[in-house]
Parts: C-alpha cells; structure tokens; sequence
C-alpha cells in the first residue's frame, strides 16, 4: 500500500485495456483539476457532462478530439475532482495525451507566474479503487467486487459480483455487525453493573440473540462459500497412461478441438489448460502428458509436469482405458500410477475414476468409477454432475454474492467465536469477561470483510492485485 501521503498526490492513468480500440481513456483524480482541464482542453467543463472538445498539446495544437467528462468531488468514483478523457483508441494517441497530462504539471500562469497545474504522477494498480475506499465512496467487499466483475469467467460469476458492488454482501455483513454490537452492549452493561437486581443478559434474551447471530453467520457463510467457488473455480487434471483419452475429453467437455489428438502413444508432451463452465461454475480442466516409463527427453519433461500439475490439483481425473482392461502390462501401469497420487486427494475424495472408450466396449461394467465416451459424448453429463460435487457447488442459492477466500476465512472465524462465547454465555457472570472477549473477536472478524478493521498490509495485498487505472 502507498504511504497515506502519496494518497495527495494528483493521479493519470489509461483506463483501458492495452491494445487498439474505438474508445480509450485516460482518468484522472486528485484535487483542484480545473487548471488541468484548462491546460488540456483550453476551457472549463460543465460538471457531469459529456464535451466534445479538442485534446491541447503544449503549443496549442490539438492531440486528438473526443469527450472530456469533469465529475468535482466529492461526487466521483474516487471522491475527489475525477477527469476522464475519452480519445480514440490508439495506443500511441493514449500515450501522447497521457504524457501531456504529466507534461502539463506545474505549468504557470502567463499573467501570474504562478503555478496553476498540479503536478501527477502515474496511478499504481487499482488505486483509483483504493482512492474510492479511503474516501468511503465504496467499502472493501465492494471494492474487491470490482476486480472480480472485471475477472469474472462465466456470467454467473459477473452476475454475483455486481450484487456485491452494489452492496448485497456488505448489508448482510453489516447486519450481523450490528446484531453482536448490541449483544456486546448488553454484556458491557451486566460488567458495568454487577450488583443490580436486573439481569440484562436474561431480560434481554442474550443466548437467543447469540443463537440468531449464530445461524446469520452460518446462512451467509454457506453463500459466501458458493460465491468463493463462483469466483475462483476448481483445478481438474486429467491422468493416465497415454492413449486412454485425455486430450479427447478435454476436447468433448470444451466443445472444441483444442488438444491434438492421435494413435498415436505419447503425443500430449505438454499440459494443455482450458477454463469450462458448469452451471456457472468455472471449472479448469487441464489435459496432461501421458504417465509412463518414458525414454524420450521431451516426454520425461513432460510427465515431470504432469505430476507437478497432479500435485497441485483440486481434484484428479484418472482415466482408464475399457478397451485394455486385464492386459497384464497396462494393469501394472495402473497400479504404479495410483501408488503414486497425493494421499489428499485419494483419501479426501477428491480422485474420480472414470473408464474412457464406452463406444468400443459396451459390455464394460465397472464398480469404481463413471463411464464414458469422449467420441460420442455418452456419460459426459455424469461426470460434470460429478466435478460439481468435488466442488462443493450446491446450487446458485437466491441472491448469491461474489466473495473470496478471505471472506470466508473471516466468517469462519467469528462462528468460532460465536461457538466460544455460547459455551462461556452457559457458564453465566462468572465468565462474562470472557464472553466479551469473544464476541469482540468475532465482531472485529466480521470488521476486516468491509474493511471498517483492517490493517495496511492487506489493503496493499488487495489493491495490487487489480489492473492500472482502475
């Protein structure tokens, strides 16, 4: 995170993606822009209103024309004086008007002498988006959102992540925010007072308010489980010998030939990845090389990979070949394969077994596993039902938000303070203090999702993740 003082400092950035467009921007924010848009478009602007007007270089001469949209603080995206500048897209045309606005700092007033432009500098990533933070313009939950709409992959995901930037997951945060606020208010009040008559905690139904908070957390972390999937997906790698498939399935289940796909042993040398989407769901299915004793260098390389790529999976998919059951040198192959999986994923459910080439043998009849075609697509569907399943998904409830492994990591931990100041509630005023304490814990845990408690660190960590200019 930058230090609080560079926050001051006016900011330029392009706000579009690289490359050649119709349309590109470049943004500005920082205080007292009027000078700047002098200097840039040799006029004022009317707030909040869309000016076609001539892109001035130094000598006066134009740049470019386009729109040129002036938004004074405190109503803007960032909650300062916010310029954007709407160009044609080029990226040489960007860069010019780009360096023009940096140019344009410090120039002085003819008249004067006066300095009347401030002076920018290039935005880092997402700081227009930590700007919005700092200036209360958006809280973290939805600050983050905007990141996520921007990398959604499938249209549930987008979906989710907009009901978050528009504050659907922070109400519910700040809901049971406030529902633990007054039960603190309560406890406090029993500490403050011991020796009165009244037992406010009693009175007040304090262990039924716990319970009700209790379950909150617990309805919003199953939803914010389900937006953590939406968001980041789950790494599949399909395995096995060569020639049982692979590289055809990943082709059936992407719906286009994006794998090579031979007789031949061995043609897979290298992993090939493709994101899919189930009900929604990102899923990252990656086709491997073939695991074999290999001889050739090229193919020792590639099934390295492969089983690097095993060992950082979700979840495996080890194909079989029906044609090849009970030959005795592919058997042996099978077995030194799965002597050799992450026990995580073996013991914790995460290996699917699924025999390949049904169109070739269809008396074929296995115990362990799915069965499927790759050629005709027959038993595909069982298995995306199945890929669901090691996910977690359990369908888009109502009203689902877009969240993130440190939102649940949050909820996770005030139900474990909730559960800790249930067990200390039981006890009575003996242990009040410590029920306080708890539900402090789970508050502030609650607090670090909205960022009304968070620490720098983690605001550098979240911010420098987005793109420049956002």
């Amino acid at each position: 995170m930058l230090p609080l003082a560079r926050h001051e400092d006016p900011i330029v950035a392009v706000a579009t993606a690289s490359g050649r467009g119709a349309v590109g921007i470049v943004r500005v924010s920082g205080t007292s822009l009027a000078s700047l848009v002098a200097a840039i478009c040799g006029r004022a602007l009317t707030p909040r209103q869309a000016t076609y007007t001539p892109f001035l270089d130094r000598a006066g001469a134009a740049i470019d024309h386009g729109l040129a949209i002036y938004f004074p603080a405190p109503n803007s995206y960032t909650g300062e004086d916010v310029v954007e500048l709407q160009a044609h897209g080029g990226p040489v045309v960007l860069q010019l008007l780009l360096a023009r606005c940096l140019e344009a700092g410090g120039e002085h007033d003819d008249a004067s002498g006066r300095e009347r432009v401030p002076h920018l500098r290039i935005a880092g990533p997402g700081e227009f988006t930590e700007r919005a933070f700092l200036n209360d313009k958006l809280d973290l939950a939805q600050a983050e959102a905007v990141a996520d709409l921007i990398d959604a992959s499938t249209e549930a995901a987008a979906r989710s992540a907009a009901r978050s930037l528009d504050g659907a997951f922070s109400r519910e945060i700040d809901a049971l925010a406030e529902a633990l606020i007054e039960l603190r208010l309560l406890v406090e009040a029993t500490l403050d007072f011991p020796e009165e008559e009244i037992d406010f905690l009693v009175s007040a139904d304090a262990q039924g308010r716990l319970a009700r908070a209790t379950a909150g957390v617990d309805a919003v972390l199953l939803r914010a489980r389900q937006g953590a999937l939406l968001r980041d997906g789950i790494r599949v790698v399909l395995a096995g010998q060569p020639n049982v498939g692979k590289s055809s399935l990943l082709n059936a289940l992407a719906g286009a030939e994006l794998a090579i796909v031979t007789a031949t042993p061995g043609t897979t040398r290298d992993k090939v990845a493709q994101t899919i989407q189930i009900e929604g769901v990102p899923v990252h299915v990656v086709d491997t090389a073939g695991l074999r004793d290999a001889t050739d260098e090229v193919e020792r390389i590639g099934v390295a990979r492969t089983w690097a790529e095993i060992d950082g999976a979700d979840a495996i998919v080890f194909l079989h070949d029906l044609t090849r059951l009970g030959d005795t040198d592919y058997e042996s192959g099978e077995a030194a394969i799965a002597a050799r999986l992450p026990a995580r994923l073996v013991d914790g459910g995460r290996l699917v077994h699924l025999y390949n080439k049904l169109d070739l043998r269809r008396s074929a009849s296995v115990d362990d596993g799915l069965v499927v075609s790759a050629l005709t697509g027959e038993g595909l569907e069982a298995l995306r039902a199945r890929l669901l399943e090691l996910a977690g998904w359990q369908s888009a409830p109502e009203g689902l938000f877009i969240a993130r492994a440190r939102h649940v990591h949050a909820l996770q931990r005030a139900r474990r303070h909730l559960e800790l100041a249930a067990a200390h509630g039981e006890r009575g005023n003996a242990a009040l203090e410590l029920l306080a304490e708890e539900l402090r814990l789970a508050h502030d845990a609650l607090a670090e999702i909205t960022g009304a408690f968070t620490s720098d660190d983690l605001l550098g960590a979240i911010f420098g993740r987005f793109c420049i200019g956002k």
